[in-house]
C-alpha cells in the first residue's frame, strides 16, 4: 500500500511540475493545430475572437492573424534566496520565458486549412506553449465544425516538443497565378537564378 501511495504521489508531482513549466500548454497549442482544421471562419471567430489582422490572398484563400501576450511572472527579490534570479537564469538557459505569440491561420473556401505559430512563444518545457492563450477558447468549448481529433491529455497524435505535420493544401490556397508558373532551382551548382520558369 505504501509503495502504491508513493507511486501516485510521484506521478502527481511530476504532472504538477510539468504543467508549471509549459508542457501541457505546448501540447494544447499543438493539438489545436489539428483540431481547428476544418472550422468555418464564423466558428473560428466565435471561439478565438476577432483576428488582429486579415489578408485576402485570392478569391478562395485568406489569412487571419491572432496575437497574444502573456506577461512574464515577476518574483519578489529575496536577500537570502534569490528566487527571481534563479528562475530567470533557468528560463534563459532552458530556452523558455517566451511572452508573445502570433497564430497565422490560413482559410481555404472559408474553412481553416492550416495553423502556424510564430514569435517568442516557448515555455521552459515544450515549444509554442504561449500560443495556447490564443486557442484556449476553441479547446475549452469546441465548435461543431472542428476536427474531432482525439487523443487524451497525455497521449495522442501531438507532442509538446514539435508541431504536428501540416495538412496538404489545395493548389489555389498555396500558389498565386505567378507562383504557379515558376519553381525552385534546387541545383546548388547551377548558374541559373534560384527561381526559374516551371518546366512542362
Amino acid at each position: 500500500m505504501n509503495c502504491r501511495l508513493l507511486n501516485v504521489l510521484t506521478l502527481s508531482s511530476l504532472c504538477l511540475g510539468l504543467s508549471g513549466c509549459g508542457y501541457f500548454d505546448s501540447r494544447a497549442a499543438h493539438k489545436a493545430q489539428i483540431t481547428m482544421i476544418g472550422m468555418t471562419s464564423y466558428d473560428l471567430q466565435a471561439c478565438a475572437g476577432l483576428p488582429s489582422a486579415t489578408k485576402q490572398l485570392n478569391d478562395t484563400t485568406q489569412i487571419f492573424t491572432y496575437s497574444g501576450t502573456q506577461p512574464q511572472p515577476s518574483y519578489g527579490g529575496s536577500t537570502l534566496i534569490p528566487v527571481g534570479d534563479i528562475i530567470t537564469t533557468i528560463n534563459q538557459l532552458g530556452g523558455g520565458g517566451g511572452t508573445t505569440c502570433s497564430a497565422v491561420i490560413r482559410l481555404d473556401h472559408d474553412r481553416v486549412s492550416d495553423v502556424h505559430y510564430t514569435g517568442n512563444n516557448d515555455e521552459l518545457i515544450g515549444t509554442d506553449g504561449i500560443c495556447s492563450i490564443i486557442t484556449r477558447g476553441c479547446s475549452r468549448q469546441p465548435e461543431s465544425t472542428m476536427n474531432k481529433n482525439t487523443g487524451s491529455l497525455l497521449f495522442g497524435p501531438v507532442s509538446a516538443f514539435h508541431e504536428p505535420k501540416g495538412p496538404n493544401q489545395s493548389t489555389g490556397a498555396t500558389y498565386s497565378s505567378q507562383a504557379g508558373t515558376v519553381e525552385l532551382n534546387s541545383d546548388p551548382s547551377s548558374k541559373n537564378p534560384v527561381i526559374i520558369p516551371r518546366m512542362p
